[in-house]
């Protein structure tokens, strides 16, 4: 019996230190982790990647999109991708998208991971 892969997740995260600690803390959880520093980035990845399980975005981002934007641009490639933002401040009203859930900076790596596997588990027998 072989094991089942495990879930991939897209962090878009420009605040490098963030995006590196809470890599190492999704990956010690046993997620495989792609990293983007902007909402371009994250779309290539999306683009060219076969395996992403959930897309987790900073709204605020460098670059012409920000969070909301990449959301709606990455369910244009993937419709049933769920979609994970997190905020600490943000001056445009929320624009979530179904089928994702809002965590508030500063978050624990322990709220995005219960948020991964809700995403991710296998549906209960």
């Amino acid at each position: 019996m072989s094991a089942s892969p495990k879930p991939r997740v897209l962090m878009v995260e420009d605040e490098s230190m963030l995006l590196e600690v809470i890599t190492a803390d999704l990956e010690d959880a046993g997620f495989g982790v792609l990293q983007a520093a902007t909402a371009e980035v994250a779309i290539n990845i999306l683009r060219t990647e076969a395996f992403v399980d959930v897309l987790f975005t900073d709204i605020r981002l460098p670059g012409q999109m920000d969070g909301w934007q990449l959301a709606e641009a990455a369910r244009a490639l993937r419709p049933d991708l769920p979609v994970i933002y997190a905020t600490g401040f943000t001056q445009t009203p929320p624009r979530l998208i179904e089928g994702s859930v809002l965590l508030t900076k500063p978050y624990r790596a322990a709220a995005v991971i219960k948020a991964i596997t809700a995403f991710t588990a296998p549906p209960e027998a």
